[in-house]
């Protein structure tokens, strides 16, 4: 039940601390609208419980002491979300610098080394037995095409045939990986 003394008493606190609270609040929270905010909480914590209390008890210490704990409450509430935005943060620097590690490694080369040899063996397998025959030993088990020619009883002029009907299909089939293809056709081993 409210009496006229308490409103008064209550008033002139507000009038009498108010800004001794919200500095010292602020002192801790840094930011002058929570400080508000917490020293208005506080009294209005104080005026709901007011009957509870000890009819001597030190009324100023007992708000200050609630504005102390919205103050702790808050700080650890920033501490909290600082060591979570931390934890944010070096999570995405390791996984930045993961992409940095793994692009730095990456050699173009070897990432298509197996879909194009995978894919020239098709295409040898695909062509005329005797072309694939010539091309695989000019080019993988670098015969001259004087030595073709003899082996396979054919001119210099048809095994340089065989190997550019060979270059044509490969080219054909091969023409998304073309530019590194002059590249690994020497490390593809059939």
């Amino acid at each position: 039940m409210e009496t006229t003394s308490d409103l008064k008493r209550m008033t002139w606190l507000f009038e009498e601390y108010r800004g001794q609270f919200v500095r010292f609040a602020n002192s801790y929270v840094r930011d002058l609208t929570v400080a508000e905010d917490f020293t208005l909480e506080a009294f209005m914590y104080y005026w709901e419980n007011r009957h509870t209390l000890n009819p001597d008890s030190n009324i100023p210490a007992y708000i200050l002491t609630v504005i102390k704990h919205k103050c702790l409450n808050y700080l650890e509430h920033l501490h909290v979300r600082e060591d979570v935005a931390e934890k944010l943060r070096n999570h995405a620097e390791w996984e930045l610098q993961t992409r940095i590690s793994t692009l730095e490694a990456c050699d173009p080369n070897e990432l298509f080394t197996a879909e194009i040899r995978e894919m020239v063996r098709k295409t040898l397998a695909a062509m005329p037995a005797q072309t694939r025959r010539i091309f695989i030993r000019s080019r993988f088990l670098n015969e001259s095409y004087k030595e073709i020619a003899e082996r396979y009883g054919i001119s210099v002029k048809g095994v340089e045939f065989h190997i550019s009907k060979a270059l044509k299909i490969l080219r054909r089939e091969l023409k998304d990986y073309f530019p590194l293809l002059g590249i690994l056709l020497s490390e593809l081993l059939i």
